[in-house]
């Protein structure tokens, strides 16, 4: 008898992590995959040689092609007769080509090839490969097309899963082994760090692998109103490896939307003969003015670039200190940072001339310069400086650089070419200079220590928030919003509303030392009475209702979110360690069973405020204005009703939050009866409540904090 395995919730998560890999490594499609199998060209002249493969219905792949390319007027030739002859089709190799006339096949001594039947022909109106001379009427070498070949065919499976921020698409085809078809796809935009995410199990998890948009990029998605796209899997990932298609927030776990890929997929292998026109391949224009910005070292440099003809512009942002330098190029390695054999440009603040400097460096050896190797200029080898000034500047303790460098490599030896038609991988670091200038070493924590993918040739593919460059944080955020005088609530959900919205309203919170970016969201937070996150003032014996619409789907994390009443800024009680709910006394939304394990009392219908289109919390200058942009929508059941008697001894200041994420709620401010509370519309909300707990002038408060702050690091 074999001997019965453990239950999976046995095994240890590092166990558990080594089976999901051992799933996306083992396909269900042996490699490397030609697609079907038509046979062996039979050679009659001129070392005809080569296996042929039906890749889809119109398209053959010959691998290992041979030919001596003496024949004078051969090409490759199909026909339905029961024989090659005169009467068949000429199949022009190479597909695309600029002369008038087809041109005549070379020689080839082992090449794969991709033949893409002409005139809307598919292998079944066929019975013949040739290579024929026109001129002698001789047939080289033929193959015969099987009866009854099945060619593989691409696969149409359901629309994405609609679970959350507006996620739907139409029927997703998948169109070859790499590439995927989404027609009208729709998505808010509004999920801080979504992708496409591929994987295995039953349902999406965090043992996934992020996918490039339609452009190529690994940047967080943008929004989507109703478009076309093809997206391709990366590296030797096809379809047959994975289970799901979704789009996944990996900051917070959280599934948007998903479709399942079928075990009985047989779709065409991806040789590169897929091309199909979307609505965003249409719309984009290559070498365009763009703008684009990436965020790197842990969004300590700013990386801007452009593309102007033959050249790309690059600019470069960091909070450097004195006689130090920030550096940016080209890996060495392709899908890894690495710094040998890697062509950087190194950019810094001569403070003695006070202007900006950029150096097209070599990288031989992981060693300072001696002059013939190690971290070099070029120009100290002999070579050429490729990088050229184009502007500086030092502003609110920001160095701003930018210069330009050919797409080309100039210097083969030296210098690395920049990709415009796809992504590659890049590296940065921060370091001190030298006495002589150069860049010395950095640290571990100063340089790229994964694999970060840049799309040179995109356009508007802008995720750059956290750097703080004054003249370009866009919009300021909306005033905090104050509920007062009132003892009636609902809660719902809606989105967090961007950078005028959750994380910049939350800013300066004397709870959270007075953080420059505020709480992270993860784009959604709750609307009480509608309004994003207000500050809500309690009276001290007085007795308050919440109406809870946040979601009673336990399935869906999504769609279920419990509201409770806590003294954590944070919240997501739910979630946390035992010891880690120990920290947090909770006044309401909260009871425990009769084993002690806590669990929501507040769970009710799901109601949420979504976009009608995409994200237009940038261009709202008003919260008014944005939620013009919103529309409600609520499942079908109940709300669920919450009433807490605020205690006497109750602290000055809670938190209504989600019982199962971190960071949807905001404050409540306790009072006592007769205290003079701000009324709805009072913007000076944020600094009563900070002076009834340090009664201190504005700036002497947040001097306080600073020098606090400062004493506890």
């Amino acid at each position: 008898m074999a001997p019965k395995l453990p239950p999976l919730r046995g095994l240890a998560p590092l166990c558990v992590i080594l089976l999901l890999a051992v799933g996306v490594v083992t396909s269900r499609r042996p490699e490397p995959y030609y697609g079907r199998l038509i046979g062996h060209l039979t050679q009659y002249a001129h070392g005809i040689r080569g296996t042929v493969y039906a890749v889809d219905e119109s398209t053959v792949f010959i691998k290992g092609f041979a030919y001596d390319g003496t024949g004078p007027d051969a090409y490759f030739w199909v026909g339905d007769s029961p024989q090659p002859s005169p009467e068949g089709t000429l199949v022009p190799y190479p597909e695309d080509y600029s002369s008038r006339d087809p041109p005549i096949l070379s020689a080839h001594s082992n090449t794969d090839i991709l033949l893409k039947l002409p005139a809307g022909k598919r292998l079944r109106d066929i019975k013949w490969i040739s290579v024929w001379c026109r001129r002698f009427t001789v047939n080289f070498g033929d193959v015969f097309i099987p009866a009854g070949l099945d060619p593989p065919r691409p696969r149409v499976l359901p629309e994405f899963k609609r679970l959350a921020h507006g996620l739907r698409s139409g029927n997703i085809s998948v169109l070859d082994a790499k590439t995927f078809y989404i027609p009208n796809l729709h998505y808010d935009g509004a999920g801080p760090d979504a992708y496409f995410w591929v994987g295995n199990g039953s349902e999406p998890n965090p043992f996934g692998t992020k996918v490039p948009n339609e452009m190529g990029s690994l940047n967080p998605l943008r929004g989507y109103q109703g478009e076309d796209i093809e997206i391709q899997l990366p590296a030797k990932l096809t379809a047959y490896d994975v289970d799901w298609l979704a789009v996944w927030c990996v900051e917070y776990r959280h599934n948007f939307g998903h479709v399942y890929i079928p075990k009985d997929l047989d779709v065409p292998p991806a040789l590169g003969q897929t091309k199909i026109t979307t609505s965003s391949t249409t719309s984009k224009t290559p070498h365009s003015a763009t703008n684009n910005c990436k965020e790197i070292l842990d969004k300590r440099l700013q990386v801007r670039w452009e593309i102007q003809g033959d050249q790309v512009q690059i600019t470069l942002s960091a909070r450097l200190r004195k006689e130090q330098y920030m550096a940016f190029g080209i890996s060495g390695a392709e899908g890894r940072p690495a710094m040998l054999g890697a062509d950087v440009v190194v950019a810094y603040w001569d403070s003695r001339a006070n202007q900006p400097r950029v150096a097209d460096y070599t990288i031989t050896h992981l060693a300072q310069c001696d002059g013939e190797r190690g971290v070099c200029p070029d120009q100290r080898l002999g070579g050429s400086n490729d990088a050229v000034l184009v502007t500086g500047r030092q502003r609110d303790g920001v160095t701003t650089i930018t210069y330009r460098r050919p797409l080309a490599a100039a210097e083969p030896s030296r210098d690395r070419e920049v990709l415009s038609s796809r992504s590659q991988s890049v590296i940065a670091a921060f370091g001190p200079l030298n006495s002589r200038s150069e860049a010395n070493a950095h640290s571990f924590m100063d340089t790229t220590r994964h694999d970060v993918q840049l799309d040179f040739g995109a356009q508007s593919d802008n995720a750059c928030i956290g750097l703080a460059e004054l003249d370009e944080l866009g919009p300021g955020a909306w005033p905090a919003r104050v509920l007062s005088g009132v003892t009636n609530f609902t809660a719902r959900i809606g989105p967090a509303g961007g950078r005028r919205g959750y994380t910049p309203i939350t800013d300066n919170d004397i709870t959270n030392g007075f953080q420059p970016y505020g709480h992270p969201s993860w784009g959604i937070a709750w609307y009480i009475n509608d309004q994003l996150i207000p500050e809500i003032y309690v009276e001290r014996g007085k007795t308050y209702t919440f109406y809870v619409e946040g979601g009673d789907d336990r399935t869906n994390p999504a769609r279920y979110h419990p509201f409770y009443i806590s003294d954590s800024s944070e919240g997501g009680f739910g979630q946390k360690k035992e010891e880690e709910q120990r920290k947090q006394r909770v006044f309401a939304g909260v009871a425990y069973d009769n084993e002690g394990y806590p669990f929501p009392t507040a769970v009710g219908r799901y109601c949420e405020w979504t976009h009608k289109s995409v994200d237009q919390a940038n261009a709202s200058p008003t919260f008014e204005q944005y939620v013009r942009t919103l529309q409600l929508e609520c499942a079908p059941g109940d709300p669920a009703t919450l009433v807490w008697t605020v205690a006497h001894e109750t602290p000055d200041l809670l938190y209504y939050q989600c019982y199962t994420h971190n960071n949807l709620g905001w404050k409540i401010h306790v009072v006592d009866p007769g205290t003079a509370v701000p009324k709805p519309g009072d913007q000076k909300a944020r600094i009563n409540a900070a002076h009834r707990i340090c009664p201190f002038s504005s700036t002497t408060f947040v001097l306080v904090i600073t020098l606090l702050n400062m004493a506890v690091r």
